[in-house]
């Protein structure tokens, strides 16, 4: 397992403005530090870091080297709990991906006997499932510290739609002329992000308002594809996006319109995937071989 010595900044020259904006000179650029790499504890791990609370703990997801998925949370000491495996998983598939203040833990797993996805909570040692109802196939991606939470589900008829529950009500909705839309999460105010799909298969992300206005597409400038990941309580945004030449980028948006473009140093790849409201970010890089790692990082936004 690599880490770093010392932290360090990446930081992109120039940051980016999307049409009809301004910049102003007093206006600091957005940075990032990274503070630690990980992965999950054992020989050939492929390791993602997905959400992080405002406590510090990361919620992540590791491949063995059998081909088994589970979940996992990194402690903010440092530790690692056993792993998240549902109960009903019989398909080697769970997929941890929210987590909240009080550690109440969200994702997914595979039903092996009919190769469906099923969401799951965790709390402690229990584990409740959860699917949206007449849903074919449901994925729980983000929960809040209300507990509140967002995902998609398969309806059956050949549309994956977003949904976001609030206080027990489901609502879920779709960008206009996509038949796949995800919301990735959603912060203390119910603002969500996520992406949807083009008519071209390629994604695009979007913001959704306290009131369901959605704004979209909402993209990495000059970007091919853009995934939004997490939205914090302070106007920021962390996702990923890949470039003309196919290579995938992380991203940070400040709201409305300033990006900043990561890439972990010597990366063939890197997603920037939570983002709490100490500015602490959780995401992963893949190294020349292809193996996947997790990381810590800080954002600095003036």
């Amino acid at each position: 397992m690599f880490r770093l010595r010392q932290p360090f900044v990446c930081m992109i020259a120039l940051f980016f403005l999307l049409p009809g904006s301004q910049m102003f000179a007093q206006e600091a650029p957005l940075a990032i530090r990274i503070v630690t790499t990980f992965d999950y504890p054992g020989t050939g791990n492929s390791t993602t870091a997905h959400e992080i609370n405002s406590g510090g703990d990361i919620v992540g997801t590791y491949l063995d080297s059998s081909g088994v998925t589970r979940g996992f949370v990194r402690l903010a000491n440092g530790s690692f709990t056993a792993p998240i495996v549902d109960p009903n998983d019989t398909g080697n598939f769970t997929f941890s991906q929210g987590i909240n203040r009080a550690r109440l833990i969200c994702g997914y797993y595979l039903n092996g006997g009919d190769f469906t996805f099923h969401g799951f909570f965790l709390s402690g040692r229990t584990y409740t499932p959860f699917d949206v109802a007449s849903a074919v196939q449901t994925f729980l991606l983000g929960v809040n510290d209300a507990g509140d939470f967002a995902g998609s589900y398969d309806n059956g008829a050949g549309t994956i739609q977003a949904f976001v529950d609030i206080a027990g009500s489901v609502t879920s909705f779709s960008v206009a002329g996509s038949s796949v839309t995800h919301a990735q999460s959603l912060n203390a105010t119910n603002q969500a992000v996520g992406e949807y799909y083009d008519a071209s298969s390629n994604y695009h992300g979007y913001f959704r308002d306290t009131d369901g206005t959605l704004t979209f597409p909402l993209d990495f400038p000059g970007s091919t594809s853009t995934i939004l990941n997490w939205i914090n309580d302070r106007n920021l945004i962390v996702g990923k996006y890949v470039d003309s030449g196919g290579v995938e980028h992380g991203l940070l948006l400040k709201r409305p319109s300033t990006f900043l473009s990561f890439d972990y140093p010597g990366a063939t790849g890197t997603s920037l995937n939570g983002i709490n409201n100490q500015k602490f970010i959780s995401g992963r890089y893949t190294d020349s071989s292809g193996i996947r790692h997790g990381f810590l990082a800080q954002a600095s936004t003036h």
